[in-house]
């Protein structure tokens, strides 16, 4: 059973670590190009640098979760995202620069959404779904709270400043991480919850390494396009023709939009199966990119931009925790995903780079071209995971559940 404190514990750990680690480059980016003196291309590298590191530790991470459980691990995931804020901090050397993205890298594998959700599968086994959904509520305010924040550390004081208060937040996610529980889930196959029985695909071996790669498909261009979209998201609404400092806070609106699906998932998407969700989820994807296109002529184009793609992409995180629970062995869930995992991340570092040299090259119209035809492959093969698996998610979508119910289940309610 996983306690209404655990969740709270992640969700807080989520807000703050997606925040200050993930939104970072997004947030003082420019600043660093400015006061380095560096290309752009070679400061966003670093963050490429990041997610290159997350892909390659990833398998070693899950297997950790799952060997020793998310408390040792995303402890010591925070204290490195300490000392990599630190070294970007000190940086004047490209050496020490990107040395301070490689342990942020392992700090961010360690401590973001894929090892809070191994640790709550290691936990809860099947149950951990709803407390998937519960705790990307707060982690979905991140953008919301640590670009505004980020940006204004860097005006006011510096980028330097900026990154060093950064620091500060990660030793404070040391100690809340230190309060994880060290619970683990025994259960055997036939004593999984009765709203959950049918829903393990991984009975099915002809149909498994097909829905397996499709969710591989999906993540891997999800986590390109919100790398891309984390880096240089305020810098294509700039390129459009909005203000910067409108461009920022209008890109706040994201973590609202993410925040806000997440919220009517929990409380109204019981009856959902997150098959089902995968498909509604990134069909708004493409639908953001085409609105953002008029982002520069028209205000309410560019908050649409915005909302959408935070709704949609709000949505394909839970369906990023959510699905494996489908598809396998949640007791093996850290190593399995950890593995499907790789070929996102290692395409995610390429995202800032490339999107840099799109902006650059093409302007921020053809970014959001880019991104919609990388969208538009996310849900096709969203389409083509449903079709594979109909039958079954047909005969697992969980029984009614009330309002009342979910509402009690809901963070909100956690008080």
């Amino acid at each position: 059973m996983i306690s209404r404190r655990t969740v709270w514990i992640l969700g807080i750990s989520q807000l703050v670590c997606w925040g200050i680690f993930h939104y970072l480059i997004g947030a003082v980016g420019e600043s660093m190009v400015s006061g380095l003196g560096w290309s752009r291309p070679l400061v966003y590298g670093g963050y490429s640098v990041a997610l290159f590191v997350m892909g390659v530790v990833s398998p070693v991470v899950g297997w950790g979760i799952d060997r020793f459980g998310g408390r040792p691990v995303m402890t010591a995931g925070a204290c490195l995202g300490a000392l990599g804020c630190a070294g970007l901090g000190l940086s004047h050397t490209l050496a020490v620069y990107y040395g301070a993205w490689i342990v942020l890298g392992l700090a961010m594998r360690m401590t973001l959404y894929d090892a809070a959700f191994a640790t709550l599968a290691r936990m809860g086994g099947p149950a951990a779904k709803r407390p998937i959904s519960q705790i990307t509520l707060l982690g979905g305010l991140a953008s919301t709270v640590f670009w505004p924040i980020g940006h204004a550390l860097a005006d006011g004081y510096g980028w330097r400043a900026a990154v060093f208060v950064y620091a500060g937040f990660a030793v404070a996610m040391v100690f809340l991480h230190l309060a994880i529980p060290a619970g683990r889930y025994r259960g055997t196959d036939e004593e999984r919850p009765a709203d959950n029985a049918a829903e393990n695909l991984a009975v099915n071996r002809a149909r498994r390494p097909m829905a397996a790669f499709l969710y591989s498909v999906i993540v891997t261009v999800m986590a390109a396009l919100n790398a891309g979209m984390s880096a240089h998201m305020i810098a294509i609404l700039a390129g459009l023709g909005v203000g910067v400092s409108v461009a920022v806070w209008t890109s706040t609106l994201r973590g609202i939009g993410q925040s806000a699906a997440r919220l009517g998932e929990v409380l109204f998407g019981g009856r959902v199966h997150p098959l089902a969700l995968a498909v509604f989820a990134t069909a708004l994807l493409p639908l953001s990119f085409a609105a953002g296109l008029f982002g520069g002529a028209f205000a309410a184009a560019a908050i649409a931009f915005t909302l959408l793609y935070g709704v949609g992409n709000g949505l394909v995180t839970i369906v990023r925790g959510t699905v494996p629970l489908v598809l396998f062995d949640p007791r093996s869930y850290g190593v399995l995903v950890g593995k499907l995992l790789i070929p996102g991340f290692l395409l995610a570092a390429l995202a800032p780079l490339a999107y840099a040299v799109v902006i650059e090259r093409v302007g921020a119209d053809g970014a959001l071209i880019f991104s919609g035809v990388l969208a538009a492959v996310a849900f096709a093969a969203a389409v083509l995971l449903r079709v594979v698996c109909r039958d079954v998610a047909e005969a697992a979508t969980p029984p009614e559940k009330n309002t009342v119910k979910a509402a009690e289940n809901s963070p909100l309610a956690l008080s």
